[in-house]
């Protein structure tokens, strides 16, 4: 085994969808060569590797290490907090799950800008809001982090611009055929209605909901409209979007979703990016105008709210709290290594 034997992380979850933080400057981690976040991260994933199969390294270690059990578990999520690529941004980030590793993380930037204030990396005011400015491998992103009383009392995460791919693209499944959309906002993803599948957002329907969202990524792995013109690092679906309506607030449109991504894993929020692909195609569908907000459900019943802006720039607002500080350390006798998943 490659990795350090102790990683230091603090994590945070958003909206229920855990956070995993690692300061490489700060908690000996490999170094991670590039001159922008993009190339750390197609340096992470390793020649000839992808996304959702990078290859073996030592700080794709470090990741197996943090995200699979005894230390983790296959719905973990975190960052490799990176340099930004100019003095522009305050911070970079390298996203990773359980598979691999994402070129956008809404929920994972709302977590970052919370960090960054409360660990007094950013000035913020007592009451008031500080902004974050972020290097992902998709772009740079904002998190407005929100005070009162000295505490963080939200984060309001301002994407990539979004952008319609494709509309109803016809895709067989085991359980009929799906017509699906296609957005991208700093990761692609594709948007299905459950119900037109004969299924509803629910805990109970989760297998169900996985089982059909993996067949719809890999049917569109060669779709052209999954494609993006900046290259291969952002191309390709990364997550299958099951919707079902909900009724309307006097704000504008209200969903709920389970977002199934990687290889079957479920976010356990409303998906930040993913929700900026929902306004996309919402706002496309003259179902999301000006001064109107998406109320975005997740199927575990935490909400983002979410705007589209001039040139389909978006904002998804939601809540990110610390769950803890942990020095994870690993056994030289340890046969398990990096551990496992099941």
């Amino acid at each position: 085994m490659t990795a350090p034997t102790s990683v230091r992380t603090v994590d945070y979850h958003t909206a229920g969808e855990p956070f995993r933080i690692v300061d490489t400057a700060r908690d000996g981690t490999p170094p991670v060569p590039g001159d922008t976040v993009a190339e750390r991260c197609a340096t992470a994933i390793g020649p000839g590797g992808s996304g959702t199969a990078p290859r073996r390294g030592p700080l794709d270690d470090v990741r197996r290490l943090l995200v699979q059990e005894p230390r983790g578990h296959a719905g973990m999520y975190g960052g490799f907090v990176v340099p930004p690529d100019d003095d522009g941004a305050h911070l970079g980030v390298l996203f990773w799950h359980k598979d691999g590793y994402s070129t956008a993380c809404g929920h994972g930037t709302m977590a970052l800008g919370a960090w960054a204030v409360d660990s007094g990396r950013v000035p913020a005011p007592d009451d008031g809001d500080a902004q974050v400015r972020i290097d992902v491998p998709s772009g740079r992103v904002t998190a407005t982090v929100h005070r009162a009383g000295g505490r963080t009392t939200g984060v309001t995460f301002r994407n990539v611009p979004a952008v319609v791919g494709a509309r109803k693209v016809p895709v067989a499944t085991t359980l009929g055929l799906a017509e699906v959309d296609i957005a991208h906002a700093g990761a692609c993803y594709a948007s299905v209605s459950a119900r037109d599948l004969g299924l509803e957002v629910t805990r109970a329907a989760l297998p169900a909901l996985v089982g059909v969202g993996r067949e719809i990524r890999a049917a569109l792995a060669t779709h052209p409209a999954t494609w993006h013109p900046d290259g291969p690092l952002l191309s390709g679906v990364y997550g299958v979007i099951l919707h079902e309506e909900l009724p309307e607030t006097p704000f504008g449109p209200h969903q709920r979703n389970v977002t199934v991504f990687a290889d079957g894993q479920i976010d356990r929020s409303p998906c930040g990016s993913g929700t900026s692909a929902r306004l996309a195609l919402l706002a496309q569908d003259g179902r999301l105008g000006a001064g109107e907000d998406l109320l975005h459900e997740s199927v575990t019943g935490t909400v983002f709210t979410g705007r589209i802006l001039d040139g389909g720039v978006t904002e998804v607002t939601g809540t990110a709290y610390r769950t803890g500080e942990h020095l994870f350390t690993v056994d030289p006798s340890d046969a398990l290594g990096t551990g496992f998943l099941l």
